[in-house]
């Protein structure tokens, strides 16, 4: 399993928000500014990292120069998702060195640019945001529902050849409760690659997705707060069951 550190991006900091509340913003610029601390991720072992837009998710901006400057400044991969609402967006990150993009609302509103895309730069590239409350897919920066189950949507989108799902718990996102068990047991027997994110606090709950069968779990807030480094979630996730 993967474990994939989070640098959410907003105004060209790091931050953290609670549940996608912008009233409840925290700041981690003291740790560094974001190409410093994609540089700690990599230092301390980290395959894969996982960069989130704010700005662009909310409509308030982008900060795809940040990202692309991250994109140089580490030889690890990186998978970016937030505000991706266009095939030309999909291409500018692309462009910029990103390795994997994340598509959320776009893959729910164009079918066919979703195809395309996958088309374009092969099912390895291309990551589906199933973002959901009680299991129900959430849309549009979370405000609107989809109309569509969690299960429902990951066969739906793996038809169409999506291998890569992230699915993210809405009410547990920054929160440190613990991951959605629950819900990611619905899915994890579709043959698919699931992401898991939401919740982590503990070591233990690596463990618990590790067992559960998930190809990985992003971390954000307990890293950054030191609730357990990356290379002792790193030892759990690589270990044999």
């Amino acid at each position: 399993m993967l474990v994939i550190p989070s640098i959410d991006i907003m105004n060209g900091e790091v931050v953290r928000l609670l549940r996608g509340d912008l009233k409840q913003v925290k700041s981690y610029a003291h740790l560094g500014d974001p190409i410093t601390i994609a540089r700690r991720w990599e230092s301390e072992g980290a395959k894969l990292i996982h960069v989130v837009d704010l700005d662009a998710a909310l409509g308030l901006g982008e900060n795809i120069n940040v990202i692309g400057a991250i994109a140089r400044s580490i030889r690890t991969p990186i998978q970016v998702g937030g505000g991706i609402r266009s095939i030309e967006r999909a291409h500018q990150l692309i462009n910029a060195g990103v390795t994997r993009i994340v598509l959320g609302s776009l893959a729910f509103r164009s079918v066919e640019s979703l195809r395309v895309l996958l088309e374009e730069f092969s099912d390895e590239r291309i990551i589906v945001a199933l973002d959901h409350l009680d299991g129900v897919v959430m849309i549009d920066g979370w405000r609107k529902s989809a109309n569509i189950t969690l299960r429902e949507a990951t066969q739906f989108f793996k038809s169409l050849g999506v291998r890569y799902f992230l699915v993210t718990s809405i009410q547990r996102d920054g929160m440190m409760v613990g991951p959605d068990v629950e819900n990611l047991s619905k899915i994890v027997d579709l043959g698919v690659n699931v992401i898991a994110s939401g919740g982590i606090r503990s070591l233990n709950d690596i463990f618990t997705l590790r067992d559960l069968g998930v190809y990985g779990v992003i971390i954000g807030r307990a890293l950054y707060e030191g609730s357990f480094t990356l290379k002792e979630a790193l030892n759990i996730a690589e270990e044999r069951k």
